[in-house]
Formats: structure tokens, sequence, C-alpha cells
């Protein structure tokens, strides 16, 4: 396996570009995705929070729209053991990562078709709140990020997290146009990654004078409010030395300070902070005008009182805020407001929606606030615009915008069929010239900076051996090519192929990696029982006698388990070979107790964790079974081989290959990158496993693998395009990586033959030389 993302994944327009399923097909098999289970993250209620308070109005008027819609929710907790509402699905404690590895193993086995998460740096634990990646890496599912925060100038710390979120996102939503320009200025995330939707507010009837002031006693006094929970960030020392100016030529205004003190902030200080304003009111001789609410307020009275005031005051002194969830409400509400020109109000409150001050000075708010007292028509005309303003943002409208925002992301439901015809070979040889296989492609077009490697000409030497014999007479001068490149792959003095080769034809390397030589080893192998040619057979079983003895000092897994496979079809040619069967009971018996080793209760595999070419370890064990013969080998196989392929089977049916973030994991597997190479690893196993067993759960489970490269995968996209025998480099979180490299395209060819000559016997057509759209839209 080769992977670098640097060369495969291009980020923006070229990283994640979907493509249209292909169209046709004779599988015996439909696929139907289905749709319509939302995983919501975020803080919820009985949470008293701005948070908490916006992902329940999510809930509750995306339920209402999309009632067929599941939403399950995953509640954060800033404390374990506290108290989540009867929607929450599973609570998610902020200070602990297993909470949240064990929340996306959930969400993954719901089967959710998207995940939605709230993002806010403070509510999640760790530096900048970098725990939440523990669950954004975990995830399969399209993840859309709302994002309540979008910092211009992050630390270094929260640089980190922004860049994976806009990294794993398939969408980004925002809530003010700085947001966005933000986004793609500063994070780099493609325009077309980001979605606008505004803050939802709710959908009330127009009241100038709330009929709850006159059961107050309030019906005659001018009021100004400020709402939400209480902290330094609101700016309210300013709006307090701001009363007395206001006072002098109102002195029946009342000033209505209402929400609770910020729960962290209790947690730290107590009420020392709602203390020092108590006192500053007293100080400057206006605390008979200010009346404290000192609670935090469901949705419907919190609407009610803000309908109380008439004159909303926003001063906050953090002008880089982009989301004030009251400033939304007061303008939904139609109620007159006064802000600072933090970037969320310089947006709501344009063409005159209301009055934006210079800065947080109270000079600025006495006047204004003044100007609005004293000019009552002005006051009403203000009101009414924004009124009208806020229909654009009830929540009904925002609930229509979420909801076409997951439909875009999931994509419509559908039934598709998965073609047994065979890829073009046309696609393989466009990544050829005379010296061989080129090793990567910059979209379709082979990437000389590159070169080759001895593991893709082994490779495509296995393909053309595995067409049959017409085709591979019509191959022969490829076939060639691919041989003539290991044959000067192989370095004497040093008893070992060599692997990469620059454009200009010189070697890079004196060795290559076991895993190459072994590769190698395993094409030489199957070039002398599947070769049509005499002479190539020939010419393979010499090499291969020649080099298999450095076989007998393989370490790792992977290169013991193709030297094996390679020694098996030597066998297979030569039943009396016995170095091959050295190389198989050697082999054999170290896998066999590698497999011992590292199973433990739901692990049965042979390491700890899972990488590249999975499959092959345990196909490798199978064979080495039957050929030896030895029942422990081969039981030991198969149990490996279910395990694995049963893990890599999502909740809703479809193969979902071991990712390459995985590599480094223990005891789990991360979802992306998905490697066309897995794919092909299991498709070939369970085949090897069907010969023996005959057994259907094999054929499906080849089948389900197989189904995979033509867009029964996480994303519903087809990697493979059967007419112009391309394959794309690997699914990823936002789509798919638009090169296509010779791995890529050699595993879905090579998949395609093993599905052809074990389970499509004669049934097989191969695909007319036209191109599908995928590659229509890759080339345009």
């Amino acid at each position: 396996m080769k992977f670098n993302r640097e060369d495969h994944f291009f980020p923006g327009h070229f990283g994640d570009q979907f493509f249209p399923p292909l169209e046709g097909s004779d599988f015996s098999r439909v696929w139907e995705k289905s749709s319509g289970r939302l995983a919501l993250i975020g803080c919820f209620r009985p949470r008293q929070c701005g948070i908490a308070t916006f992902t329940a109005d999510v809930f509750d008027h995306l339920s209402a729209h999309s009632p067929d819609m599941e939403i399950d929710v995953y509640a954060m907790r800033s404390q374990p053991g506290q108290p989540v509402g009867t929607e929450v699905r599973q609570a998610i404690d902020e200070k602990d990562a297993a909470s949240y590895r064990n929340a996306a193993n959930a969400i993954n086995a719901s089967g959710a078709d998207a995940v939605w998460l709230q993002h806010e740096f403070g509510i999640f634990g760790g530096s900048a709140g970098d725990m939440v990646l523990e669950l954004v890496d975990r995830i399969a599912a399209p993840l859309i990020v709302t994002l309540h925060t979008v910092l211009a100038e992050p630390s270094a710390a929260q640089r980190h997290v922004m860049d994976r979120l806009v990294a794993r996102a398939s969408k980004l939503v925002v809530m003010s146009d700085y947001g966005l320009t933000t986004l793609t200025s500063v994070y780099g995330a493609s325009p077309d990654q980001v979605a606008l939707i505004e803050h939802g507010t709710p959908d009330r009837p127009f009241e100038e004078i709330s009929t709850l002031r006159k059961r107050l006693g309030l019906a005659d006094r001018p009021i100004l409010s400020t709402f939400g929970l209480i902290g330094p960030g609101k700016g309210l020392e300013a709006a307090i030395r701001a009363l007395p100016a206001i006072v002098a030529q109102y002195p029946d205004i009342l000033y209505r300070i209402v929400g609770a003190t910020h729960p962290n902030l209790v947690a730290a200080e107590g009420e020392a902070y709602r203390d020092s304003l108590q006192q500053l009111a007293d100080s400057l001789g206006v605390a008979d005008n200010i009346a404290w609410e000192n609670r935090f307020l469901d949705l419907e009275e919190l609407l009610d009182q803000i309908e109380l005031c008439d004159i909303y005051l926003a001063p906050y002194p953090n002008l880089q805020q982009i989301t004030s969830g009251t400033l939304a409400y007061a303008v939904a509400l139609g109620r007159a407001v006064i802000s600072t020109p933090f970037v969320h109000a310089r947006e709501l409150l344009a063409d005159d929606v209301g009055i934006l001050l210079p800065g947080a000075e109270s000079d600025a708010i006495s006047e204004a606030a003044l100007m609005l007292l004293a000019l009552p028509e002005e006051r009403r005309a203000v009101q009414r615009r924004a009124y009208a303003r806020g229909r654009r943002t009830a929540w009904n409208v925002i609930a229509r915008q979420c909801a076409a925002l997951i439909d875009e992301v999931v994509g419509a439901p559908e039934a598709r069929e998965i073609s047994q015809r065979a890829p073009a070979l046309s696609g393989v040889w466009a990544m050829c010239d005379d010296v061989g296989m080129f090793q990567h492609a910059v979209y379709l077009l082979p990437d000389r900076a590159h070169g080759y490697c001895i593991d893709d000409n082994a490779r495509a030497l296995m393909l053309v051996h595995s067409l049959p014999a017409k085709m591979q007479d019509e191959a022969m001068p490829r076939a060639r090519a691919f041989a003539s490149f290991i044959q000067h792959g192989w370095n004497e003095s040093e008893g070992a192929f060599r692997n990469f080769m620059g454009y200009d034809r010189r070697w890079l390397e004196e060795t290559g990696s076991e895993d190459s030589n072994g590769r190698t080893l395993w094409a030489l192998g199957h070039a002398t029982s599947c070769a049509t040619d005499p002479h190539m057979r020939e010419w393979a079983a010499r090499l291969f006698d020649r080099c298999a003895p450095m076989a007998q000092a393989f370490k790792n897994p992977r290169a013991i388990a193709f030297a094996m496979l390679g020694a098996d079809e030597r066998l297979e040619q030569d039943p009396g070979h016995a170095l091959a069967r050295q190389i198989i009971e050697r082999g054999g018996a170290f896998l066999c107790a590698l497999w011992k080793s590292g199973r433990r209760p739901g692990w049965d595999w042979f390491e700890t964790g899972l990488t590249y070419d999975n499959a092959r370890l345990a196909e490798a064990l199978i064979r080495a079974g039957r050929r030896l013969p030895s029942l422990p080998h081969e039981e030991a196989g198969l149990s490996a081989l279910d395990w694995l392929a049963t893990f890599q089977t999502a909740s809703q049916g479809h193969f979902r290959a071991v990712g390459s973030e995985s590599f480094d994991h223990e005891g789990e597997a991360l979802p992306f990158d998905q490697q066309p190479l897995e794919a092909w690893a299991t498709v070939a196993a369970c085949g090897t496993a069907y010969r023996l067993t005959g057994q259907a759960v094999w054929r499906d489970h080849a089948e389900t693998a197989y189904a995979w490269f033509l867009g029964r995968n996480d994303r519903s996209i087809a990697l493979g395009d059967l007419r112009s025998g391309r394959c794309l480099d690997g699914l990823t979180p936002r789509g798919v990586n638009r090169n296509s490299g010779a791995e890529s395209i050699l595993a879905f060819h090579l998949a395609h033959r093993t599905m052809a000559d074990i389970f499509w016997r004669g049934q097989t057509i191969v695909a007319e030389p036209r191109q599908d759209a995928a590659v229509a839209a890759l080339a345009g």
C-alpha cells in the first residue's frame, strides 16, 4: 500500500468533488440506500446555555418540518451525571475522551445518514476543545458543523481544531457573511463547502406594547432590556454607566437585566461579578432604575420578557462576535435595537433595522436611547423594520434550509444495481509507457514526478495473467514490459528487489521494502501458474526460484503473507517445489501463532490494530491450511476473515474499508481515508474462502466489498468507472480523492477478475469503451 496525502489528496474543489453514480447494471443484487436518521450533537436542555437552547430549537423545529426524520440527540455534559432530557440518546462527558469515542461508535452503529455538530470551543474538553476530534475523526456519516465562533486570529490550538473540522466536514454552517468570508480566506475552506444559515428565531405576531406590562404594573414606564447569561463579555458596565444621562430626562426609565450569571462564572467566583455591577449602579445613583432577573428563563418566558421592552440594548464589547441568539430574537420580535457594531449586529441591523453605535462607549448608548425615547414614531418605524427582517429567520424558514442541507449532504435515496461488466483495460494502459506502469496520477494524468515502482508493475503483471487466454495474448506486449521491469529490479548483490524508479529510469534505492519484495514474489508465483504463454511461465519460475530464498528472512506479516500467496501459486504449477512448500510451512506457523497471540474478546485478529491489505493475512493462512494440509491453519484463517469481513461491514450493510488514519490506533478502525486496495484484498480473500468451503456467506461478503467500488459505500460515490477502466484513489470524509493512480486502478480490475472468475463464471460482460459521467466530470 502506498499512501501519501500530499501526493494523493487535493484540498478544496479538488478533494471534495462528488461524482454521479454509475448507470447501467446487471448485478444480481440490488442496493437501496435508506435515509432519514440524523445524529445531532451539542449542549441540550435542560442544560442552561445558549448552545443548549439553540440545539433544542434545531431539534424541535427540524422534527416538526421533517416528521419522518429520526433525530438522535447526543448531549454534551459539563459534569458526569449531569441530567439530560428524555430526548437524549446518549450523553458525552466534556472532559472524558472515551465518552467522545463511545458516542462516535454509537453513531456509526445507529446507521446515521448525517451528523450535525454544534461547535463552540468552550463546550468541549481539552486544549481549545480538541477532545471533539476524538468523535469527529471516528464518524463515518457525512459531517455538518455549525460554527458558533469563527476567529480571524485563532491561537495555535484553536487553529488546529478548526483546520481539522474544515478537513472533515462535508458542510460548514455559519450564521453571518463574515463567518463565511473568514472560513474561506483564513482557513482555506472551499466556498461550496460553506453554507450560510442564519440564527433561527420564533415567529410570533407583532406586539408593540406587550399585554404582560399591565400585569406587572409597567404599562407606562419606558423599558430598556438586555438578556442572556451574565458575564464580563456582555458590556453591562457601559450600559449601566449610560443610565444617569437617560434617567435625567426620563426618571421612570427601567433597565431590565434578565438572565442568570453564567454557570462557569458562578463556579469560579460565585456572584462576585453581579455584585460588582450592583455596586456600580449604587455608586451612580441608578440602582432604583434597574430590575434584575437572576434566573435562567425557558424559551417562552424569555420571549415574553423581550416583548416587554421598548428598546433592546446589546452593548457587547467583543466586536468579533459572529452570533447572538438574543439579538436575533429581539429583532424577530420587533424590538428597537441599539447595539455595538459587533459582526452579527452589523449584518442583522443593516438597512436601518436597528441603531449601530460607533463603539461601546456609554455616551453613545445614552444618546441613541434618548433619541428613540424622544421620537416614538421613529422608534415604531425601527420596530416595524426589525419585525419584517425577522420573518427571514423564522424557525420554519430555517428548518426548511436545514432539511435541504441535510438532503444535499446525504443525497436522495435510490435503488442501484451493481454491474458485472468488466472495466475497460484502456484505463490500465493509459497509465503505462514502454518502461512500465506509472505509480501516481494527478487527476487522470500519469505523474512523471513520482516515476514507477515494482509494487504496481507486479500487480499489473498479475492482472494480465488473470485475463482470459485470448486477452492475455492481446496484452502480451504489456506483460513483457511489466516482467522486464521486475527482472531489472532484482539486485543480485543485495539479494532483494529494488522498488522505486524515477522517470529518468534510475533506481532510487538499492533494496525495496519487505512488502514490495513479498508482493513481487507473489506476482512471479502467480505467473508460473496463470500465464498462458509458456515462455512467460518459464521466466517467472526461474526468477522465483532465484529470488525466493529471501522470503525465509521476512519478518513483516504482510510480506510473509504475500510470499506465501506466491509460493502457493508456484506449488499449483509444481506440487513438489520444496522451497515454496517451506515458505508456506514457515509462514503458516508464523501467522497461526500471531493470530493466537493477537486475538482477544471481540478482536479475532493477528495484530492489535488494522492497517492495509488486512485480508491477505487471513487469505494466506487459509491457503496454507488447504495446501499443507492443516485444519488448524484453515480454521484460524477462516475465523479471522469472518471477523474482519463483519468488522468492515457498516450497520447499513455496505463495506466500510479500514481507513488509513487507523494505522496508529490499537483495537479500533477509523473510517477514513478508505482505499481500493482494502476492497480488493477482501474480495480476493473471500474468493479463496468460497472456493474452499462453498459457503454463500463468502460470496455475500465479496459482493459487498466489490460494490464499494461502484458506489455502495459511506459516501454513495462510485470510485470505479467501468467505461474508462479508471478508479479514484480513495474515499474521504468530504467525498473522493480525485486522483487515479496505478494501485487504485489495478485493485479495481483485479477485484473484478476475482468476482468474474469465482462468482460470476460465464456471466461477465465486457464494458463498451465509452466514458462514464464520473470520468467526464473528472476530465472536464
